[in-house]
């Protein structure tokens, strides 16, 4: 018998078995797809874990005149993906402004963020990066400073009598606003 005698084959029948093989091809192909889509953007639904208040030191390691002395910050740090536990963060200026009042101030300059120092015979802060001065009370003394803002006060809170804890936040530098990072 040769092959030209047979009849023709129904199409319904290829249609069917491609369709399903589609079908079949697509959902494999879907779900590990769909799945790895979630798994990346999984960090953007998540909270960062640095909100918190911060122990940074001791009410008795501040001197009772004033003088304001820098601390390190050392907090857990959590990005979107990675995990660091009790790595330094940054750190502040804390100087006693009454017998159970701190105030804090972020070390980073809000012009350029470099890092200000204080220097105690100017009685204030200092950039050494472009000459911005800062008053005691975080204020710009020079009107001439190219900051445009004061420094970043921070909020602290007295806990046990004696713990300084700081909200610790940078902030976008060379901005008139306090906008955080």
């Amino acid at each position: 018998m040769d092959t030209h005698d047979l009849p023709p084959q129904p199409a319904r029948r290829d249609f069917l078995k491609k369709t399903c093989a589609l079908v079949a091809g697509a959902v494999a192909g879907l779900v590990p797809a769909i799945s790895g889509l979630l798994v990346f953007l999984d960090p953007l639904r998540r909270r960062s874990g640095d909100s918190d208040a911060v122990l940074v030191a001791s009410l008795n390691s501040l001197p009772g005149d004033g003088v304001p002395r820098r601390f390190p910050v050392i907090a857990s740090h959590t990005d979107a993906w990675n995990r660091a536990p009790r790595v330094p963060v940054g750190a502040v200026y804390l100087r006693r402004v009454g017998d159970r009042r701190v105030q804090a101030f972020n070390v980073m300059c809000p012009h350029l963020g470099c890092f200000v120092e204080y220097h105690a015979s100017r009685k204030g802060y200092h950039c050494p990066c472009h000459n911005s001065s800062f008053a005691l009370d975080g204020r710009i003394a020079d009107p001439k400073s190219p900051s445009p803002r004061g420094l970043d006060e921070l909020e602290v809170e007295i806990r046990d009598e004696h713990d300084i804890w700081v909200k610790f936040r940078n902030y976008r530098a060379g901005e008139k606003g306090k906008i955080p990072v």
